[in-house]
């Protein structure tokens, strides 16, 4: 038993060339907690997040889960470390149903070496249930009929599925209607009290105080502020994002500014 995080960044950095996208960044996330993570762009959200996915190796600092430094090199090695990414396409299928894309690239067979469908499908509904996704008339329906709302919630079923212990979301709301982006915040809500770490990247504060317990504001790749949502202000977190102070700006050694 552990009282470490489930997932920490140390001092992470990253470098493409000699332009630094991050700079000496520390973050924790805990079992159950929705940690936002909001920036301007360019601010660094998006090399954070590929960083702790494997598509970027980081230059500097470490990873760690549940107190245990490891060096996450591919998208695989993130995954085997039951970590799921969600990204802004989603990365589904028009042409496959919904069971169909739960199960992409990872299709289950059965004694006779052919493909399970009943068992995938009773799969895709216990997880669906197990995340009370309602709003999905049938999994055999084609991805490509789903709303937005929809088709957002099979993709975080879909990550839920793989043994996922920490789910980072790519702005889950962006260009959805009231009543989806309500389901979607819900289903976020629901990932949490399931005891999974959520990082939630956002430029909604409506939704980031909706469900967030923690935020962390970048600027110029550079952590600026942790912020506890019960007591900040959405003026505290714009001020950050927009005036946070940094060690050193890009392109001036040495500089600081405020």
């Amino acid at each position: 038993m552990t009282d470490a995080p489930l997932l920490e960044l140390r001092g992470v950095s990253k470098n493409f060339g000699a332009v630094q996208a991050l700079k000496d960044v520390d973050m924790t996330i805990n079992p159950g907690e929705i940690v936002a993570l909001v920036g301007d762009n360019g601010s660094g959200k998006s090399t954070l997040v590929k960083s702790v996915a494997g598509i970027h190796q980081v230059s500097s600092g470490a990873i760690l889960l549940n107190g245990e430094p490891f060096a996450i090199r591919s998208p695989r090695d993130s995954a085997d470390l039951g970590i799921q990414v969600v990204y802004q396409d989603l990365a589904l299928a028009d042409n496959l149903d919904v069971v169909e894309n739960m199960f992409l690239g990872r299709e289950q067979t059965n004694k006779l070496g052919k493909l399970d469908h009943n068992g995938m499908e009773c799969r895709a509904l216990e997880v669906l249930d197990q995340l009370a996704v309602t709003t999905i008339r049938s999994v055999r329906q084609p991805v490509a009929s789903l709303s937005g709302g929809q088709r957002q919630s099979v993709a975080v079923s879909k990550a839920v599925m793989w043994s996922a212990k920490i789910v980072l979301l790519d702005e889950p709301t962006a260009a959805l209607g009231v009543e989806q982006t309500r389901h979607v915040l819900d289903l976020v809500l629901r990932l949490g009290q399931q005891g999974l770490g959520v990082v939630l990247i956002s430029h909604n504060l409506h939704d980031v105080f909706e469900v967030a317990d923690r935020i962390v504001a970048l600027r110029l790749g550079q952590k600026v502020a942790e912020l506890d949502r019960r007591t900040a202000t959405q003026t505290e977190v714009v001020e950050a994002i927009t005036f946070g102070r940094v060690s050193s700006v890009p392109g001036q050694s040495g500089a600081t500014t405020s």
